[in-house]
């Protein structure tokens, strides 16, 4: 199916890291006809979102609620470019769909490279406080207009799989409603659209398409829009094999956004497919980035341990963003999994002032 989808990539923003203001000049500049501002952040970026499309299915989509998550802020520019140059697409979706898309909605976030807002606010559980001005620019955008579905767009993090072994490259979510999380019309009629995704990308990128638990989040922002009445999705871009800049996760991101405004307007409103939402797999956090096996510790008697690492990653103010290792675990890590291991058996490690490793410190040592 994807080669049914004709998918181009934003040259202009090929790194994951995403400069709030490079993205409002390229904003205004080629889409000045359908952004408008609908509020400001703590620090007072201006907030913007993107109308397309006179159908009356409406519907609303936010990227970027946390910060550090860029990749639905990608797939959206990735499939403008895609439309333009396959203009077909649009037609066939934008006389049957309007669609307001708000780009970056935590752009001080954004800029740092952080979760959180510049209050240290976590957007997505600040639905009933709203304490943030972002949150209460999402709800006084969203709650005021009658939308059809919403989708809200996140990242995961790599630690996520699906069989204990594939990555889960894309993870959906249909929220509850309530703690005794009811299948509710709603709740089905979400489903039912992310069944349709799963039906088509399932074929493409087979054992990388993951589900969420759905325990109820009283604070959250999809649960709460779920509850308002507006069936909501949970997207979640998450690790592709060997690729850490996630250059085929927002490939297929963007193929799993067209893919769900197909099926609302395939859908429209039905709840057709919803039990196919239970076939898919639940993430399981399985994975840590990098294993060292048989590292000798710079002791005088024998001392062999595993070394498991996770990636942090950071933004120093280069265009893109930079992956630390961390160290999360020392000792007998055998029934730890990683996407990468180095057997250190034999080889020589060297270690920065003959220190020894620290759970979550640096990694302070190079193998020879």
């Amino acid at each position: 199916m994807i080669d049914k989808f004709p998918y181009v990539r934003n040259v202009n923003f090929p790194h994951r890291y995403i400069s709030p203001e490079k993205l409002f000049i390229y904003l205004r500049e080629n889409f000045s006809d359908g952004i408008q501002e609908i509020g400001r952040s703590v620090l007072g970026k201006p907030i913007y979102c993107f109308s397309i499309g006179k159908g009356n299915i409406n519907v609303a989509a936010w990227s970027q609620m946390h910060g550090n998550e860029s990749t639905a802020t990608l797939a959206m520019l990735d499939f403008l470019s895609t439309i333009l140059e396959a203009p077909y697409l649009s037609n066939e979706l934008f006389e049957k769909i309007h669609l307001d898309f708000i780009f970056m909605l935590n752009p001080d976030g954004a800029e740092k490279w952080t979760r959180r807002n510049a209050l240290e606010i976590d957007l997505n559980r600040d639905f009933l406080k709203s304490s943030s001005p972002e949150i209460n620019v999402l709800k006084n955008f969203i709650l005021k207009k009658k939308y059809d579905y919403a989708l809200n767009l996140h990242d995961q993090r790599t630690i996520f799989t699906t069989d204990g072994s594939t990555p889960a490259t894309l993870s959906f979510l249909s929220p509850s409603e309530d703690e005794e999380r009811t299948l509710t019309e709603n709740r089905k009629k979400s489903m039912a659209v992310i069944g349709k995704i799963y039906e088509y990308l399932e074929q493409e990128i087979p054992n990388q398409i993951g589900r969420y638990t759905d325990e109820f989040y009283p604070t959250s922002v999809g649960d709460n829009f779920m509850k308002a009445g507006i069936p909501t999705l949970l997207f979640e871009g998450g690790h592709f094999p060997d690729d850490y800049i996630r250059v085929g996760t927002r490939k297929y991101y963007t193929y799993a956004f067209y893919l769900a405004l197909k099926a609302m307007t395939e859908l429209k409103g039905k709840i057709d497919f919803y039990k196919t939402y239970n076939e898919i797999p639940e993430n399981k956090a399985t994975h840590c980035d990098l294993i060292y096996r048989n590292v000798q510790l710079p002791i005088s008697f024998d001392c062999e341990v595993d070394i498991a690492v996770q990636y942090q990653e950071c933004y120093e103010g280069d265009s893109e963003i930079s992956f630390v290792p961390y160290i999360i675990e020392i000792g007998d890590c055998s029934k730890r999994k990683a996407w990468k291991e180095i057997d250190c058996k034999d080889k020589k490690i060297i270690f920065s002032d003959n220190c020894f490793p620290k759970i979550n410190e640096k990694v302070n040592f190079e193998v020879k």
